[in-house]
């Protein structure tokens, strides 16, 4: 170490600024902060003032947010970069709290309601159904048609039915052919214990709560895998407005 000089050792470097050693050995391994001198006999490291300061603006950055890997790309760059990168972390930051604040108020619907469901929103492709149409005077009908012929019923619905309401089924030997195409849906599994009918009601009642509007068929699928368990998956066309 030149004379004159005021230098610190790592660990004197450390106390003054907060920080762990093993965090100063992280820097100067991916090459964020160099000692300014290693002693060639014991391995000590010598940091001065512009090790110091240059800590201090690492320090800085990452309290605004910044990752590592682009501290070290802003180190010595001009302060309109930086200021373009904080621009883009605070988009980011707003996006997740959208994100966070979407996902509470789910959180806090499902805590609020009673309900045996959790509606999920997903895109779907286009698909070509051959379906028999039909006039249902009752919910209670479906269960019927469905255990006669499973598969895929439509139903134009847009909430509860106060009456017989319009359906379609899915048949081989169907002459009518309807397209159905890409889409967005509130998607849902009716739960075995449940029924399929609650599970639908449910599902109206967490659309009219966040303001959805229906746009299209109700799609209830029904499946059978190779073991015999059985699942309806419901689907709901709508709006995200």
């Amino acid at each position: 170490m030149p004379r004159g000089t005021i230098m610190w050792r790592i660990g004197q470097l450390a106390r003054m600024a907060g920080v762990s050693e093993r965090t100063l050995r992280h820097y100067d391994k991916i090459g964020l902060l160099a000692p300014a001198a290693v002693d060639g006999v014991t391995g000590y490291r010598w940091y001065g003032v512009a090790e110091l300061s240059r800590l201090e603006r690492i320090r800085g950055l990452r309290r605004l947010g910044l990752p590592l890997r682009q501290i070290a790309d802003l180190l010595d760059a001009p302060d309109t970069h930086v200021r373009q990168a904080l621009t883009e972390v605070v988009a980011s930051i707003r996006r997740d709290i959208a994100t966070l604040a979407a996902t509470a108020a789910h959180a806090e619907d499902h805590l609020a309601t009673p309900t045996s469901i959790l509606p999920q929103q997903a895109v779907v492709g286009s698909r070509r159904l051959r379906v028999r149409r039909l006039w249902v005077d009752h919910p209670s009908e479906l269960a019927n048609i469905c255990t006669a012929s499973p598969g895929t019923l439509l139903t134009w619905l847009r909430g509860h039915p106060a009456g017989g309401f319009a359906a379609a089924v899915t048949a081989g030997d169907a002459r009518e052919q309807l397209s159905l195409p890409s889409r967005t849906v509130v998607r849902a599994i009716a739960p075995a214990s449940g029924g399929v009918v609650r599970a639908g009601q449910e599902l109206f009642g967490w659309l009219h709560r966040h303001r959805l509007a229906v746009t299209g068929p109700t799609v209830e699928e029904h499946l059978v895998d190779a073991d015999g368990a059985h699942a309806v998956v419901l689907e709901v066309t709508v709006n995200l407005r």
